[in-house]
């Protein structure tokens, strides 16, 4: 585990007068406890006693609470019973991470001394929170768990984040009017565990899960500048990148003061700092992310049913956590997209390169949160010999990848440090041990390798003493034994008391004899207890210099295993490319995007060898830019949107695509708004987050970005709703420009393909027989004739009547629709002006028909009634309805 600060570390006796005014009568165990929190108050403080983590008063309930765990209470003399909640020893992981996730930050304090008279000596060994957890006992294998900082400086919005586990240390500077739909973004990619701010409340607005306050002249550019130079070691911050962004600075520095003040062992992972521009990646919000289902399921509520489970085949957790990076950040860079796409090529066309990478990455493991381990001084023999083995399976894969035949693949192993001078080192130092599991070996400390022949010498004297013992004194069944209170004696039996020489000196009765001790043996069993303790001191000596020489490679250790870690994800895509049948998309800068055959990869996946109907998409170039998407509720509507923006984000990781061929112009954002979800804890209702979702679309889209819209509207009145998705397509049109797939009931906006140069209709094919539909989900040209929703309702189990009564209903709002409407005769929808100086535009309805009159409607319905076919009672029940229609209350039931 890792060691405090010094101030952290300092060790707390009873101390009269300490701890709280008027303490001078609290007992001493009471005051220690108190001088340790003292130390960290705003921590939860686990304070070790026996076998059980202790905490007391307020944390004890917090404890209790969100620990699961009881509370119960104490008595500490006279100063009556406080609140106190223990924690086991031996499950302290399980625990500390519901403690974590809660977002508490926790002071863990240690015996020190060995438990007899007095006090026990205690001292904070670690202070842990949600984003500086370097165990792996306590995070997930798959995941970061990033720890963020914000600072706002002037008009910019510096934003850092670091994984203490496996070293990952970066920056961005976010600037202009989009910045904080940017850091929201971001803060949505990274999901912080914690999040740094200052405390003077420039940053207060941003929503982030758990918010650290930082003495706000910890973000002081110049003060954090100083520090990161200093930590890594140069003058300049040029080679960085960062040299010209204070802001994004400032964000890094308050990482650094952080560590260095709660865990400053982590602080040597941090070997480097990578600055990153938010122009190089693909935009996506959080609606999007989660409407996409990229890492997370909707259904599952895990990553079992997201993209990202389907993915997933890696073979190490470093592998797991790359490719979750690469979901979650597409990026617009073609040169780089297309050298990962000729590796997944390469591996793709060899099965067997394949097989032979896997099995070699098996031996790698997490190479990255090991070297983290080692590094924090945490290594123990087991964990060096742990890490020999990933350095010697690097080399295997070095060379599968070289004789390959395949350039990319070679070029990709010449970009691998396989840090064999590390390794030698690694070789000479550790060894198994069939007792212990590992082992310093001989040879690589002379002083060591002498105290275990010391020790050796005087246990193989030891196992001789017995027969020699037999032989002297001449009794058979003389013994020498051991015993952990007694030591080394020398037993025996009744019967041969008479025969015991007189340089024998007794020690303990027994029940069969005596036991006695001699001058020699005494001698060498002080020399074995001084030598087990030297022979420890040696031990811990020599993985402290083994620990200094390792972590001077730190930097290129992580590099090789990012290298690795980057191979696996790709590996990985290459395994799920060639079981699907994907193909290699062409990928160019331009306004294109042209899907033949494509497929969605979840739900295709899902489908266990049944086939799933593929369809064709193009956007863009010689096609129109925006495609109106009608069909039936679960015709495939909802599907066949996702899979058309789950193709391009492939496309943009550098993976193939589900899809007989493909040409993707490269897009700067991909945008959803489907379903429908509200947000009631924020004031939001199911249609404000609606509107609010495509709010964001219409004033942050491009031309360049990838538009997915579904049901826009349907979250109010009908004519409200329709008004609004005319004037949200048209806008889409005429001045965002960028391709869009508009999903939508509203049969009436299939007529805007008639005026609008860059609009075509597109339907989802069904067939209808005896009132039951048919989903074909084959996308067609050309807009669909109706909206099948009573025969979606019967297939939902809507009862018979209803559906037949919703079927008249329908049958009767038709023929209103038909009849001629009042003059003027003809109308056609008009499109909005919108004023040259940006001002808003009024949007004009001029082509809804109105609604009919009472009189009209009546008249309407009786002229369709057929009298023929009426029953009698069926003609009383219409009558009646018809009547409380004209007097404006319900019809009769």
């Amino acid at each position: 585990m890792a060691q405090g600060t010094a101030r952290q570390g300092k060790t707390v006796r009873s101390r009269a007068g300490r701890g709280r005014s008027g303490a001078s009568d609290l007992v001493p165990s009471r005051r220690q406890y108190l001088d340790l929190k003292a130390q960290h108050p705003h921590a939860i403080l686990l304070y070790r006693m026996g076998d059980f983590y202790e905490a007391f008063d307020d944390d004890a309930r917090v404890v209790a609470r969100d620990a699961r765990i009881t509370l119960t209470s104490r008595s500490f003399g006279r100063n009556g019973r406080v609140p106190m909640a223990g924690i086991p020893y031996h499950a302290l992981n399980h625990y500390l991470a519901r403690l974590l996730a809660h977002g508490h930050t926790i002071a863990i304090a240690e015996q020190v001394s060995e438990p007899g008279r007095g006090l026990v000596e205690r001292a904070i060994t670690r202070v842990l929170s949600p984003g500086t957890v370097g165990e792996a006992a306590l995070l997930p294998e798959g995941e970061n768990r990033y720890l963020a900082s914000i600072c706002p400086f002037g008009d910019r919005i510096g934003l850092a984040w670091a994984d203490v586990s496996t070293g990952e240390f970066a920056v961005t500077e976010l600037s202009g009017p989009r910045a904080r739909d940017q850091l929201a973004e971001e803060l949505a990619r990274l999901n912080p565990a914690e999040c740094l701010v200052p405390d003077d409340g420039r940053a207060d607005d941003v929503e982030v899960a758990h918010r650290t306050r930082m003495e706000h002249w910890r973000f002081e550019p110049e003060r954090a500048r100083a520090e990161l130079t200093r930590h890594l070691g140069v003058r300049s911050l040029v080679p960085f990148g960062c040299e010209d962004l204070p802001a994004a600075t400032a964000a890094a520095g308050a990482i650094l003061a952080y560590l260095e003040r709660t865990n400053p062992a982590l602080l040597p992972l941090l070997t480097g700092l990578r600055t990153e521009s938010i122009d190089g990646w693909v935009g996506l919000d959080a609606a999007t992310r989660r409407n996409l289902e990229l890492t997370r399921s909707l259904r599952t509520g895990g990553t079992r049913g997201s993209l990202l489970g389907m993915l997933d085949e890696t073979r190490t957790a470093m592998g797991a956590r790359t490719l979750r990076r690469l979901v979650g950040q597409p990026l617009r860079d073609l040169s780089e997209l297309q050298r990962r796409q000729a590796v997944v090529a390469g591996l793709v066309a060899r099965p067997t390169l394949r097989a032979a990478i896997t099995s070699s990455l098996g031996g790698v493991g997490d190479l990255e949160r090991l070297v983290g381990r080692v590094t924090q001084g945490l290594g123990t023999a087991r964990d060096f010999v742990t890490l020999g083995g990933a350095l010697r399976a690097i080399s295997p894969i070095l060379a599968s990848l070289r004789v390959s035949g395949d350039p990319a693949l070679a070029a990709f192993a010449d970009e691998i440090d396989p840090c064999t001078d590390v390794l030698t080192l690694v070789e000479a130092a550790v060894e198994d041990d069939p007792e212990d599991g590992a082992r310093i070996r001989a040879g690589f400390s002379p002083e060591l390798d002498a105290a275990r022949e010391g020790a050796m010498s005087t246990r193989r004297w030891l196992a001789g003493l017995e027969r020699r013992e037999r032989e002297r004194t001449g009794i058979k069944s003389l013994k020498v034994g051991y015993n952990k209170v007694f030591g080394y004696y020398i037993e025996v039996t009744r019967p041969n008391l008479a025969r015991v020489p007189g340089d024998y000196v007794r020690k303990q009765t027994v029940a069969t004899g005596e036991r006695y001790v001699t001058a020699a043996l005494k001698e060498a069993e002080a020399r074995i207890l001084a030598a087990d303790e030297e022979i420890a001191a040696l031990e811990r000596a020599a993985l402290a210099r083994l620990t200094r020489d390792v972590t001077a490679a730190t930097g290129r250790l992580l590099t090789a295993a990012n290298r690795l870690a980057l191979l696996d994800a790709l590996l990985s895509l290459a395994v799920v490319a060639d079981r699907g049948g994907w193909t290699r998309p062409v990928l160019e800068d331009s306004a294109t995007l042209e899907i033949i055959g494509g497929r969605h990869p979840v739900v295709e996946a899902s489908l266990e060898g049944e086939a799933f109907i593929a369809n064709d998409c193009r956007l863009g170039g010689e096609a129109p830019r925006v495609l109106v998407v009608t069909g039936p509720n679960m015709g495939g509507k909802s599907t066949y949107l996702r899979q058309v923006a789950l193709i391009v984000l492939l496309a943009q990781i550098g993976s193939f695509v589900p899809a007989e061929r493909a040409r993707i112009g490269l897009v700067d954002r991909i945008f959803t708004r489907v379903g429908a979800q509200d947000d009631l804890a924020g004031g939001s209702s199911t249609f404000m987050v609606e509107m609010l979702e495509t709010a964001t679309i219409l004033r942050q889209a491009t031309e360049r970005s990838l538009v997915i819209l579904d049901e826009v509207g349907r979250g109010t009145g009908t004519q409200d709703g329709l008004a609004i998705a005319q004037a949200v397509l048209e806008d889409l049109h005429d001045r965002v420009r960028a391709r869009t797939l508009f999903a939508t009931h509203y049969l009436e906006l299939t007529a805007l393909a008639e005026r609008l140069a860059d609009v075509a209709n597109v339907h989802l094919a069904a067939l209808e027989t005896d009132e039951r539909v048919i989903f074909l989900y084959a996308v067609r040209p050309g807009p669909a004739d109706r909206a099948y929703g009573i025969q979606v309702a019967r297939l939902a189990g809507l009862p018979p009547w209803v559906a037949d009564r919703a079927a008249s209903v329908l049958r009767g709002l038709t023929e209103m629709r038909s009849a001629p409407p009042p003059a003027p005769a003809e109308r056609e929808l008009s499109a909005p002006r919108v004023a040259e100086d940006g001002a808003p535009y009024q949007l004009t309805l001029d082509g809804f028909t109105p609604a009919p009159s009472e009189a009209e409607r009546l008249a309407r319905a009786l002229d369709s009634l057929d009298l023929t076919a009426l029953t009698p009672r069926e003609a009383l029940d219409w009558l009646f309805e018809q009547q409380a229609r004209l007097r404006g209350g319900n019809p009769r039931h």
